[in-house]
């Protein structure tokens, strides 16, 4: 038999239709109603996994980590709420469009309450597992309470396909809508209420459609319109609300604030010092990062032979072009950044345009927004000096910048007395990833295959606002640092400082194990080492 003949009533205490279900009158309208309330609140579900995984990362960094967790929570939670469905034995419509009014409520205040728990120094992992739990055992009850509605009305194998498909395509659009177009335009808390706005939508329509579930419609009526209107201001104000909340998560007063597909951006100015902030994380202090950006560029400069041709990869400030222009004979500069917000943010604020003194705007600067490994694989061209500004290996995901794979890519777009420099963490906070990344680049043929080997020199600096900061200089002969000139005005480089800086202090120095590190792409053991460092320091 294809067809499984209608369910007949539950013996009792068995759970069943419930009271409302056999005697409700379930035509097409009616069941166009319900199924495409199964695709939004599946959307909703969706979108309010990703927001709190967002939010996590923009606070914690180490994206994978966060989405990991936010999604292990969410669906043991939903397992939760499935189970708990069979305990829901009478007036199941009502139920789930009251569940609909919760999770609407709980999903509107994820973003703005776990960013104010942060900023507050509240205990942020536990409201953020009440949250998720919340809104994932009320998703976990939605399924299973609708099939018992539909099975007193329909073969289970029709109703079940039908509310299965949809609750996939409801969760597929949500999973395309925020990251792409909310989270740029609205925020983490913008997008909180929108969808908080469509979980009482989906409510308050079936209210209307089936208003005899309900003894005072009237009453849930005004439930919903008294928590739709935060709902509503949450959204029409979420970028005042967020500029408030980040006031209180920075120490300084914040000047600019988006959300980009790829991360947060901050900006904040107190007192002549600006501070770039990406997910949360410092990038830059206006009052000594000239230390970090002379350290990554000149050195690399001063060794080449020639410098007509450079590459940086990363730094989407411009500083390091800043520094890179210095020098007379450089024709030419490709920075290849992943967030076009970050570019466009250094080419047109008049803070960060005075502090980088205008270097994308040097018609030698030639931009490109994308995936720097992409960026590398699809070059033909060659480089005197390239310079990784990448983010530091917290995570496997940007370990990958840092793998073997990766250095040898690199090294084979150097001219063949070609320079290459990394920014390489620090060698005291995460002693063990610095030298990881060194070891991993050491050795690796200069301009492509068959070239003589990379020969790498590491060198640290103090920068305050960061601490002691490493970098590691590759090329295929030693220099010698005495003789280096630096014909370009510096405020923290010399001979004198290079020849300092290539030494390590024994604290700072590498061990054995230390030595034979190797980072690859299906091993990314400098982001285990980079955290485990770090946390040592309660980072």
């Amino acid at each position: 038999m294809d067809e499984a003949a209608p369910a007949s009533a539950p013996a009792p205490g068995e759970g069943g239709g419930g009271e409302d279900a056999p005697s409700l009158t379930l035509g097409p309208a009616r069941r166009a109603v319900l199924l495409g309330s199964v695709l939004l609140v599946a959307a909703c579900g969706l979108a309010y996994e990703i927001i709190a995984g967002a939010v996590g990362t923009y606070l914690l960094g180490d994206g994978v980590l966060q989405f990991s967790l936010t999604i292990g929570v969410f669906l043991s939670a939903m397992g939760l709420g499935s189970f708990l469905s069979r305990f829901v034995r009478r007036r199941l419509l009502a139920t789930f469009l009251v569940m609909e009014i919760l999770v609407g409520v709980i999903g509107a205040s994820m973003a703005p309450l776990l960013l104010w728990v942060y900023a507050s120094g509240g205990p942020y992992t536990v409201v953020l597992t009440g949250l998720l739990g919340g809104v994932g055992i009320l998703s976990g009850m939605e399924i299973p309470v609708l099939l018992r509605v539909f099975k007193h009305h329909d073969t289970l194998r029709r109703s079940a396909s039908s509310i299965l498909g949809l609750d996939y395509v409801g969760a597929l659009i949500g999973s395309l809508l925020v990251p792409i177009l909310l989270l740029p335009a609205v925020g983490t808390i913008g997008a909180s209420a929108l969808f908080g706005l469509l979980n009482l939508a989906v409510a308050a329509v079936g209210v209307f459609t089936f208003g005899e579930v309900f003894r005072r419609r009237g009453v849930v009526l005004a439930v919903i319109a008294v928590c739709a209107a935060p709902m509503a201001a949450g959204l029409l104000m979420s970028d005042r609300l967020g500029r408030l909340i980040e006031e209180d998560l920075y120490q300084d007063p914040v000047v600019y604030a988006r959300t980009t597909p790829f991360q947060r951006i901050v900006l904040t100015r107190w007192r002549g010092d600006l501070r770039l902030f990406l997910n949360g994380s410092l990038q830059f202090s206006s009052r000594d990062e000239y230390r970090y950006h002379e350290a990554l560029v000149h050195p690399a400069m001063a060794v080449a032979p020639r410098r007509g041709r450079v590459l940086v990869l990363g730094g989407g400030d411009g500083l390091a072009t800043r520094e890179v222009l210095k020098w007379q004979d450089v024709e030419r500069v490709d920075l290849v950044d992943l967030d076009p917000g970050v570019t466009e943010l250094a080419a047109s604020h008049p803070d960060l345009v005075r502090l980088n003194q205008g270097a994308f705007l040097d018609p030698r600067v030639h931009i490109a927004n994308g995936d720097a490994l992409k960026f590398l694989e699809a070059a033909r061209d060659r480089w005197d000096v390239i310079l990784m500004d990448l983010p530091d290996p917290s995570s496997p995901n940007l370990a990958r910048l840092y793998a073997r794979s990766t250095f040898r890519l690199a090294l084979s777009r150097l001219t063949p007395d070609g320079v290459l420099t990394t920014q390489a963490t620090s060698p005291f906070f995460a002693r063990e990833a610095f030298w990881c990344i060194a070891s991993t680049l050491d050795g690796l043929p200069v301009g492509g295959r068959g070239g003589p080997p990379a020969q790498v020199r590491p060198y640290r600096v103090t920068v305050p606002s960061f601490g002691l900061w490493g970098f590691a200089l590759a090329r295929a002969r030693p220099f010698d640092a005495s003789a280096l000139t630096f014909p370009v005005a510096t405020r923290w480089l010399s001979p004198a400082t290079l020849e300092a800086a290539l030494v390590f202090a024994p604290d700072e120095a590498p061990s054995e194990a230390d030595r034979a590190c190797v980072n690859r792409l299906d091993d990314p053991v400098v982001a285990r080492a980079y955290r485990r460092g770090w946390s040592r320091y309660g980072e």
